[in-house]
C-alpha cells in the first residue's frame, strides 16, 4: 500500500535527528491552508465560540470555585437556580473542576448526587471515566449500595472500568457493614477490569501499538487487528496519552479518519489541539485550530485554558496574544480576568512589546468592553514588580488613545508610585499627560507626587515638586500637600528648613497654611530652639485669623526661655495693646512651677504697672514666697 503524502512528510520529520530541520507539514492535502499573516486577524470563522478562561484557571486558584460549588450544591435548589448562581459567580463547568468538586464532596453524598446529576443533565460532555469513578467511590464509601451498582451498570454501558481507588473505598464500607455478596461481586468485577473492552484498557492497547515502533504498515496492521470500535472519548484518551509524542499523535489522528474508522468530532479535535499546543508544534497548532473551526467545531474551555497556560509558561507571549485575539472575535468573549492576566504577562516580558500590548487593548475594546481603573492598576502593579514603572506613561497614553480616562483616584495612585520610586522625570511627564486631558483635579496628582517624594525620604525633590505645584495650581489647592511636606521635614528633624520654606511661601506667594500645619511646625521649631522662627509663625497665624497656639511657647519658656524671650513672646501675642492678663498668668505660673524664680521676677519688673499690680499675679508671687518660707523653716528645724 502506497503511503499517503502527509504520512511521508510526518515520518521524514519524525526520523530526522536534526533540531534545525524544518519541513512544512500540511495537515490535509485536500484543504491546503495559507500561512498565518500576523498583520491581519488570524481567524474569522464565526462558528468558533471562545470561552471565559479566567486568570484563576491559568494560575491555579480554582480552589475558590470548588468552595463556591460545594456551597451551592450543599443546598437544595432547582436546576435554574443553580445555573443562576453559577453565572453570578462566573463559574464555567470543566472536566477538571468536576473532578475537584467530587473530591471535596467525598463525605457529603447528597451534595455529590446533586452536583453529579446537574452536570449529567446540563454538562454531560464534562463527565469522563475519572468523574464516574469518583462518584462511584463516594456512593460506595457512604453505603449507598443500590446506587453504587446502578452506576456500575451505567459505566459498563459507556465502556468505563471500575478503577482501584473507587473499588478500595467501596470495599472498605461493604466489608465493615457485612455486605458479603456485594464484596464478592465487587472483587469479581474489579478483577476482570469491569468490562473487557473498557476505554482504559483499549486506550492502553492502542498506545502500546503506536509507541512500539516507527509508524508504518506494520503499525497500521496491528491497529486493525485490535478490531477497536473508536469512540470520541477513546480517541481523545489515546491522543492525550500520546501527548509526549505529538507527531505520532497527529499521524494517528489522520490515520483513523482516512481509514474510515472514526469521523472526528469536537472532542477529538480539541484533544489534538491540546497535544499540539506546545512550542515545537505551534505552526501545526494554528493549522489544526483553523481546521477545527472550518469543520464547525468549537474549542473547549479546557483547551483554551491549557494552551494559553502553556504559551505563557513557555514565554510564547505573541501566540498567547493571538489566541486571546482569536477568542475575542466571537460573542462569548473571554472574561475581564483573561484580559488583565494577559496584559500583565505582556508588560513583564523580557522586552515590552507595545504592538502586542496594543493588540490586546484593541481586541478588548473592539469586543465592546471599556477600560477601567482596575485594568490599569493591575498593569501598574505588574510594571512595578518588573521594575518598569518608567514605561507606565507609554502604556497609559496608548490606553488614553483608546478612550480610557483615568479617575482622580487612579491618577493619584500612579503619581504616588512614580515619586515614591524615584521616577522624577516620568512623574512630570505623567502630570503633563494628565493636564492635557483637561482635568480640574490635577492638584490631587501634585499632592500625591509630593507625598511619594516624602515617603521615599527625598525631601529636596518634594520641596521642588511642591513649589512647582504652587506655580501650576495656585495657593488655594496646596494646603494638604504643604502639611504632608512639613510633616516629612519634621520627621527628619529639619523643622527649621520647613519653617523657612513656609515663611518664604507666605511672603512671596501669599500661601495660607492650615491651622494644624502652623501648630505642628511651631511645636517642632521650638523643640529645636527656634523661638524667632516660631514667633514669625505666630505672627502669620494672627494675620490668617487663627487663634494663637500657646502651649509649646509656654513649655519652651518654662524650661529654657529667658525673661527677654518671654517679653518677645508676649509682644508677639499683642493684638491691640498688650496680651490678656491670662497669658501673663500662664507664663508666670510656668516659670514658678519650674523653679525659675529669678526669670519670673525679671519678667515682672519689665511688665506694665497694671500687670504688676494685678490681683492674680500678686497672689501667684505671694504664694511663691509663702511656700519658699515654709520650705526654709522645715529645713532649719
Amino acid at each position: 500500500m502506497r503511503p499517503h503524502p502527509w504520512r511521508l512528510l510526518l515520518l521524514l520529520r519524525f526520523h530526522s535527528r536534526s533540531k534545525h530541520l524544518h519541513i512544512p507539514t500540511p495537515l490535509s492535502l485536500s484543504h491546503p491552508l495559507p500561512p498565518r499573516h500576523l498583520s491581519t486577524p488570524l481567524f474569522h470563522n464565526p462558528s468558533f465560540r471562545p470561552f471565559s478562561s479566567s486568570e484563576l484557571a491559568i494560575e491555579p486558584k480554582d480552589s475558590d470555585h470548588v468552595v463556591v460549588l460545594t456551597d451551592i450544591f450543599s443546598k437544595s435548589s432547582t436546576s435554574d437556580e443553580i445555573k443562576l448562581e453559577l453565572d453570578s459567580n462566573n463559574i464555567v463547568i470543566t472536566h477538571d473542576l468536576v473532578v475537584r468538586v467530587l473530591q471535596s464532596l467525598g463525605s457529603a453524598p447528597d451534595a455529590a448526587r446533586r452536583f453529579f446529576g446537574y452536570v449529567s443533565e446540563r454538562e454531560n460532555e464534562r463527565l469522563s471515566s475519572k468523574s464516574y469513578n469518583w462518584m462511584l467511590g463516594i456512593l460506595g464509601s457512604n453505603g449507598c449500595v443500590k446506587e453504587f451498582w446502578d452506576l456500575v451498570e451505567v459505566m459498563r454501558r459507556k465502556g468505563y472500568g471500575v478503577k482501584k481507588g473507587a473499588s478500595v473505598r467501596a470495599l472498605e464500607r461493604f466489608e465493615r457493614e457485612g455486605f458479603g455478596s456485594d464484596v464478592e461481586g465487587l472483587r469479581e468485577i474489579y478483577a476482570s477490569g469491569s468490562v473487557d473492552d473498557s476505554v482504559e484498557k483499549v486506550c492502553s492497547q492502542v498506545c502500546k501499538v503506536v509507541r512500539g515502533e516507527v509508524w508504518g504498515d506494520e503499525v497500521e496492521k496491528c491497529l486493525r487487528e485490535l478490531n477497536v470500535s473508536y469512540s470520541s472519548e477513546l480517541v481523545s484518551m489515546v491522543l492525550g496519552s500520546l501527548g509526549s509524542e505529538p507527531n505520532k499523535a497527529l499521524i494517528f489522528f489522520r490515520w483513523i479518519q482516512e481509514s474510515n474508522l472514526f469521523e472526528h468530532d469536537e472532542g477529538s479535535y480539541n484533544a489534538m489541539v491540546r497535544v499540539l499546543g506546545r512550542e515545537d508544534c505551534v505552526e501545526k497548532f494554528w493549522r489544526m485550530a483553523d481546521e477545527m473551526r472550518g469543520a464547525g467545531f468549537e474549542m473547549a474551555r479546557e483547551t483554551y485554558i491549557e494552551v494559553l497556560g502553556q504559551f505563557v509558561k513557555r514565554k510564547m507571549i505573541k501566540d498567547a496574544v493571538d489566541l486571546y485575539e482569536f477568542a475575542m472575535g466571537d460573542a462569548n468573549k473571554p472574561s475581564i480576568q483573561d484580559f488583565t492576566f494577559l496584559l500583565r504577562k505582556v508588560v513583564v516580558s523580557k522586552e515590552l512589546d507595545m504592538d502586542l500590548f496594543l493588540k490586546v487593548i484593541q481586541a478588548f475594546t473592539e469586543g465592546g468592553n471599556v477600560l477601567t481603573d482596575l485594568n490599569v492598576y493591575v498593569v501598574l502593579k505588574s510594571l512595578l514588580s518588573a521594575g518598569r514603572l518608567g514605561e507606565c506613561n507609554k502604556i497609559l497614553k496608548s490606553m488614553v488613545e483608546d478612550g480610557f480616562l483615568p479617575t482622580d483616584t487612579l491618577r493619584s495612585k500612579i503619581a504616588f508610585q512614580f515619586s515614591s520610586k524615584g521616577e522624577k522625570a516620568a512623574a512630570y511627564e505623567f502630570v503633563d499627560t494628565m493636564e492635557a486631558l483637561g482635568s480640574s483635579s490635577n492638584y490631587k496628582v501634585w499632592a500625591s507626587l509630593v507625598e511619594g517624594h516624602c515617603v521615599a525620604g527625598h525631601l529636596d525633590e518634594a520641596s521642588d515638586c511642591f513649589q512647582k505645584m504652587v506655580e501650576e495650581e495656585g495657593v488655594p489647592c496646596v494646603a494638604y500637600a504643604l502639611e504632608l511636606l512639613v510633616n516629612a521635614y519634621c520627621n527628619k528633624n529639619r523643622a527649621m528648613d520647613a519653617c523657612k520654606l513656609v515663611i518664604d511661601m507666605i511672603n512671596e506667594k501669599q500661601l495660607k497654611p492650615s491651622h494644624s500645619t502652623y501648630k505642628l511646625l511651631t511645636s517642632k521649631v521650638l523643640v529645636q530652639g527656634g523661638l524667632k522662627e516660631a514667633l514669625e509663625l505666630l505672627g502669620c497665624m494672627k494675620v490668617d485669623g487663627f487663634p494663637p497656639f500657646l502651649d509649646p511657647f509656654i513649655d519652651y519658656l518654662s524650661k529654657t526661655g529667658t525673661a527677654d524671650e518671654a517679653r518677645l513672646f508676649l509682644e508677639g501675642m499683642t493684638v491691640k495693646r498688650v496680651p490678656s492678663t491670662a497669658v501673663f498668668v500662664r507664663v508666670f505660673e510656668a516659670y514658678l512651677k519650674a523653679g525659675r524664680h529669678n526669670e519670673a521676677h525679671n519678667l515682672l519688673s519689665n511688665c506694665p504697672r497694671y500687670i504688676r499690680n494685678h490681683a492674680d499675679i500678686l497672689d501667684l508671687f505671694f504664694t511663691m514666697r509663702s511656700e519658699a518660707a515654709a520650705a526654709t523653716t522645715c529645713v532649719a528645724a
